[in-house]
């Protein structure tokens, strides 16, 4: 790299004693892949041990408080909000969804569980129809704008493979916020609990829901061009390839991918909003403003490494508790696993992936997904946000980039970071 390019990276921030090698991969990360802005955030043992953020373009208004939109990452905040319930007695996961919300089990719906909705078993990996924007705000989601589509909506399941399981990568928050709604004894949305009962007790940013003086604070995402992508990967690494993986290995992801695709209920599915042409849409304040907890919560790596941290201390953090240990217990319990299109996912009844090692007979999508995660509870976003724990190191994770690199589904660029501060963490507790 340069040196003219690696002054145009501004990167900032501290790192603990032990954990200096996470920094210089930070540096080199950033100075020679195609990133923009980036946040990482990491703690151990209550103790933040990584806190580092940078700015490819020199952008003056990048801050460790930046917020941007985190994507599929958001999952587990709803998943800690439905948690909530179960702790206060309030919800079980085993339940079927209809006990809580009747006019649900229309149109096939009612032998649906709680769980089967958290490990996207649900049948609406799509809807019938794009919503609008402005129906998601809190205000008007509780008019039942939102509601009254699901109610009516009908169930479908994804054929080949045996498996309900099919990625309900927008919708599983649309429908997880009206049973949260209906069970909390205040009505409050998703976004109102999180900012009430999590965020502002933490100090952390994590928002569903931003409000109009605030859209300011979000730094906009930027989704990489799939011909510089393909550009990119046909260089070797050692030529300065800016993309994770060469042109071979994203086609042998691909043709994995492909066959399952062609069963996808999502396939000619209309855009999850109205007037949704592209990845970018994600960038428009409205979307912001409203509560699409799968994949539009706003939140910097700061915020979700503390959350995680919370977590990964079994719902528990200075003196506060956030979720009892019962919720935290059942939230983990029975990790099932099944493929859900891309690689076999091993979601808990609470909505959240265990990583564990991949097997000698898994194949590379597996090993892809997993190793380098071992242990670590959670989710990512598209194209590249991370957040995630690991109860038994203590670690709380949170990676948010603002350049998105949709051919990296498996969000291996973060992953880098995971397997780094985990071998820094096994040193230590040698």
């Amino acid at each position: 790299m340069s040196g003219s390019t690696a002054k145009r990276c501004r990167v900032q921030g501290t790192v603990a004693p032990g954990f200096e090698s996470v920094k210089r991969l930070f540096e080199h990360e950033m100075q020679t892949m195609a990133e923009k802005n980036a946040q990482l955030c990491v703690y151990h043992k209550a103790e933040r041990v990584v806190d580092l953020w940078a700015s490819v373009e020199d952008d003056a208004g990048f801050s460790p408080d930046s917020i941007v939109n985190i994507f599929s990452s958001g999952k587990s905040l709803e998943a800690i909000a439905i948690a909530s319930l179960v702790g206060r007695g309030l919800l079980d996961y085993q339940a079927k969804i209809v006990d809580y919300w009747p006019e649900f089990g229309a149109n096939g719906k009612g032998e649906l569980t709680v769980a089967e909705l958290m490990r996207h078993e649900a049948g609406m990996a799509a809807f019938n129809t794009s919503l609008d924007a402005e129906d998601l705000l809190a205000e008007n989601i509780k008019q039942n704008r939102v509601g009254r589509i699901i109610e009516n909506h009908p169930v479908k399941f994804r054929r080949g493979n045996g498996s309900t399981r099919e990625y309900h990568a927008v919708t599983r928050g649309w429908i997880v916020n009206e049973v949260f709604r209906r069970v909390d004894p205040g009505g409050r949305t998703i976004g109102e609990f999180l900012s009430e009962e999590i965020s502002s007790p933490l100090e952390a940013d994590a928002i569903i829901g931003v409000k109009e003086a605030e859209l300011d604070r979000i730094s906009k995402v930027s989704p990489l061009g799939f011909g510089f992508q393909f550009l990119q990967s046909l260089k070797p690494k050692v030529l300065g390839r800016k993309i994770k993986h060469s042109f071979f290995q994203i086609l042998a992801r691909l043709l994995r991918i492909i066959p399952s695709m062609r069963h996808a209920t999502t396939r000619g599915a209309p855009p999850p909003y109205k007037g949704m042409d592209g990845i970018g849409f994600f960038n428009e304040p409205a979307v912001a403003m409203g509560e699409t907890p799968s994949a539009a919560a706003n939140c910097s790596a700061r915020g979700l490494a503390k959350i995680a941290a919370m977590m990964s201390a079994g719902g528990k953090w200075a003196e506060g508790e956030y979720l009892s240990e019962e919720a935290w217990k059942a939230m983990h319990h029975d990790p099932v696993e099944a493929d859900m299109g891309f690689s076999a996912t091993n979601f808990t009844q609470g909505g959240v992936n265990l990583f564990t090692e991949a097997g000698v007979k898994s194949n590379g999508l597996d090993r892809a997904f997993n190793d380098g995660r071992e242990g670590f509870y959670g989710w990512m976003g598209l194209g590249g946000s991370i957040f995630q724990w690991h109860p038994r190191h203590e670690i709380g994770f949170g990676f948010v980039p603002t350049s998105l690199h949709v051919l990296d589904f498996l969000n291996e660029r973060g992953k880098t970071y995971q397997a780094e501060v985990l071998r820094c963490v096994e040193r230590l507790t040698r």
